[in-house]
């Protein structure tokens, strides 16, 4: 299955289904201001938007790369990563870095604002609801 190039996967007023673990999701390189080591790959393929919110799958292969984060809720659906929380917002700095280990199955809320660097020894994809 490939997903149509800005097309969402499940649009508004369609009853659909997606097997997200399946779709392709196309990787391009991701932007050097933003890798620390490696060199990594990322994509995304859009779901639709739900009460205002994106929906959408993400991947991520091979490296180190840093994000501030939207507020986001995501699912792992396979793969895995270490995430150091490197500021967040209403956490004292010297309670920051916080590091986090997401595999398979969890689920994970982001604040937005939050400074973060993720690893990824080999991919994560994950299925997330954000909003700005």
């Amino acid at each position: 299955m490939s997903a149509e190039a800005g097309a969402a996967q499940l649009p508004d007023g369609a009853n659909d289904l997606v097997h997200a673990t399946a779709v392709v999701v196309e990787h391009e390189a991701v932007d050097a201001a933003d890798v620390v080591a490696g060199a990594p790959t990322q994509g995304i393929v859009e779901l639709g938007a739900i009460g205002g919110a994106e929906t959408g799958i993400w991947e991520l292969r091979g490296g180190t790369v840093t994000d501030t984060e939207v507020d986001e809720l995501f699912v792992v659906l396979s793969g895995g990563a270490t995430i150091e929380l490197l500021s967040e917002p209403g956490v004292a700095p010297e309670e920051s870095p916080r590091t986090v280990e997401v595999a398979q199955g969890d689920v994970m809320r982001l604040v937005a604002g939050t400074r973060t660097r993720w690893t990824v020894a080999d991919h994560i994809r994950k299925i997330y609801i954000a909003a700005e």
